[in-house]
């Protein structure tokens, strides 16, 4: 399926790769400006783009576990 071009303004934070210009709408990754949105067409490219998208939501869980467990460890010490 294959969806609408994102605009820059109206790209959801959850659809956007944190800190870059890349939107993902379904399978689809855009690279987006205020000039307009190309999509990213080369499976290579979009391929790099799944795996820094996967490594990020990875690393962020990581940080999450640790965050509770320093809360876990503070709270046995209370």
């Amino acid at each position: 399926m294959s969806h609408p071009a994102p605009s820059w303004a109206l790209a959801r934070r959850s659809e956007r790769l944190v800190g870059t210009p890349v939107v993902r709408r379904g399978a689809d990754w855009w690279l987006v400006s205020p000039s307009g949105s190309v999509l990213a067409s080369d499976p290579v490219f979009a391929g790099d783009l799944d795996r820094f998208a996967a490594d990020l939501a990875a690393a962020d869980r990581a940080v999450a576990g640790i965050r509770a467990q320093g809360k876990a460890a503070r709270k046995a010490q209370s």
